[in-house]
Formats: C-alpha cells, structure tokens, sequence
C-alpha cells in the first residue's frame, strides 16, 4: 500500500527514523557520525527545531524531534542530503545511501514523550551494541550522555527531560537512571515504531476487545496515538492543505509587495534595494514553507533560480520571525 503524504504542524512531536539502503551503514568512522551531527545541529538551528532524544547506530539513525515551524521536510533533507554528499565523496562511493525516504510519525505528547525518550535511548544496550545500561553511558552517539551531564550539544533539549523528573538535576538524573532501567526489562516495545491502530491501543489483543464496543476508533499509521488526537491531526492537515491549495503566488507577491511598501514589477525584476530584497525573500518563505508551492515556481514567479530562491527562504524566515508586523499586515 502506497505511503500518504507526510503529515506535519508547527509544534507537533515526530519520532523519525531512516535506513541505509538494503540496510547497509551509513556510519563507517567517526568522521561520520560526527559530520551527521554536526550538520543535525545547522538543520535544527536553520529551521528553528529541537530535538529531545536521538541515536545513531551503524545502518540507521532515530530521532525525536519538535518543529515550531512545521516544516519536517526542510530539516530533513538538509540533513540528509547533505550528509548523503559528504559521505559519497568521503568513501568513493557513489548512488542513494539511505533506503527509501524516511520514516515519521506524529506523536501524541502523553502518554508517549517520556517512552519515547526511553525507547530510543535504549536502541544501543537492544541490539547488543553495550552491555547494560551502565555501558550506555559511554556510547558516545546517543542523546543519553547529554541527559546525564557527560556531553553538551546545544540543540538538544536537555531541561525539558528532566524536569519531569525532578526539580534539580542530580535528583532528574537519578529518576531517569530508574526509568531506563525498568524499560530495559520491557525489552522492544513495537507498539512505539509507528503508528496506527494497533500500536497506538498496545497490540492485537486490546484492539479485538475494542472492536466489540460500538465506537469507531480512528487510527492513521502516520500518527501515533489515541483517536481524539488521530482526528484533529487529520482534521488540521486538510485545514492546512486547503489553505496552501487557495493561495495563488501572483496575489502573494502582490500582497507582500503592497507590505512591504515596493513595486511588484521591481519584486520579480532585478529591484536591489534593500526593502525589494527583503519583500522577496519573505515572498519565497511564505510560498515555499508556509504553503507548498514548489521552489521551482516561486523561482520563474520571481524570475530567479532555484539556488537563489533557497537562499532568500532562509533569509525571509529569519525577516519574517524578526518583524511581527509584517505578519499582522498580511493577516489584515
């Protein structure tokens, strides 16, 4: 059965996974993995993304991750496709290194932000790769040791964690030792590599006692929790696939312009004024992040190219973040 488009939102929490293709690594050398996270750490700064727990293991990697843009897509692929180069050119080799695209669930926050963290933390002592949970510690590509004060990343959200714990960190730190130790005797827990409605409910046996009720529940294999959440995820997407489909980037352009206080004439010619730049750089943001439209389009709407228009994203999302007015007038 062919995979559904990807569901995202500004805020919502993904439990991401990917592959090596036909499950080769995609980590041979430390160079590797510190290339990954070094550019791990540029995606979620880029796009304004945390991440609260994460793994690297030889042939694939997990993350859990939260986007205050909605915008999944844009941290992966610069994460992915610029490892996917780097890793080529450092090892000869050349062709897709990871299998497929990625995996990505929506997860519901409770019950299964605290699982979660447990769960892909635990990948490593799982599959055999330390000991016990005392040798989890000195894996080195685990978002464990930063919870335990041994490393510092600054894009991984430490306080979150542990202030479910406890309200200092030498009393979090000794929760969530205990915590990781009770689901080391949990052993693979499946019902949190994905969603649908058996994962979400815990297994076969309570989705059949289920059935016998009357209710529908409604379950999705994009998301991971209850149905109530189920549907007002589904309910959001269409709301926001109905809005990026109602928007035409000729009136985007014009409205932005008017903004912005420029000509639309100069925003799609060769305008370098400082404000033109800038009316065109929030154009490209909107249109690419905020409703769909492809960079290609934007790019011959604005008579550039392609790079150029990637370049003014990042720069309108940062205009566009700085200028709360800008937003207030477009709202209007």
């Amino acid at each position: 059965m062919p995979r559904g488009p990807r569901l995202d939102a500004p805020g919502v929490l993904h439990h991401v996974m990917a592959r090596g293709i036909e499950k080769r690594k995609i980590f041979l050398q430390e160079r590797d993995y510190s290339d990954f996270l070094e550019r791990l750490g540029q995606a979620l700064e880029d796009k304004g993304a945390v991440v609260y727990a994460w793994v690297l293991l030889p042939n694939h990697f997990h993350l859990l991750i939260r986007t205050s843009q909605g915008d999944l897509v844009g941290v992966m692929r610069k994460l992915m496709t610029g490892y996917a180069v780097n890793f080529n050119l450092r090892h000869k080799r050349a062709g897709h290194l990871f299998q497929n695209r990625y995996k990505s669930v929506i997860c519901q926050e409770e019950p299964y932000f605290m699982e979660l963290v447990r769960y892909i933390h635990l990948n490593p002592v799982r599959l055999g790769m330390v000991q016990d949970l005392g040798s989890l510690i000195g894996y080195c590509w685990s978002g464990y040791r930063m919870l335990m004060g041994k490393d510092e990343y600054p894009w991984q959200e430490v306080e979150e964690v542990l202030g479910r714990f406890g309200n200092t960190f030498g009393e979090s730190r000794r929760r969530l030792r205990k915590f990781m130790e009770e689901g080391v005797k949990q052993g693979k827990r499946p019902e949190l590599m994905g969603g649908g409605l058996i994962r979400s409910l815990g297994g076969w046996e309570v989705v059949k006692k289920t059935r016998l009720g009357k209710d529908r529940i409604i379950s999705d294999t994009r998301i991971l929790g209850d149905g109530d959440f189920v549907s007002r995820i589904l309910k959001e997407a269409e709301t926001d696939k109905a809005k990026k489909e109602a928007v035409d980037l000729s009136d985007l352009v014009h409205r932005v312009s008017s903004v912005m206080g420029v000509d639309d004439r100069e925003v799609k010619g060769l305008g370098r004024l400082r404000r033109t730049s800038d009316a065109r750089a929030i154009i490209s943001f909107l249109a690419v992040e905020r409703y769909g439209i492809p960079g290609i389009e934007v790019a011959r709407e604005l008579g550039k190219n392609r790079a150029s228009i990637c370049k003014s994203v990042v720069r309108g999302r940062k205009i566009y973040q700085k200028n709360q007015w800008i937003e207030a007038k477009l709202e209007k």
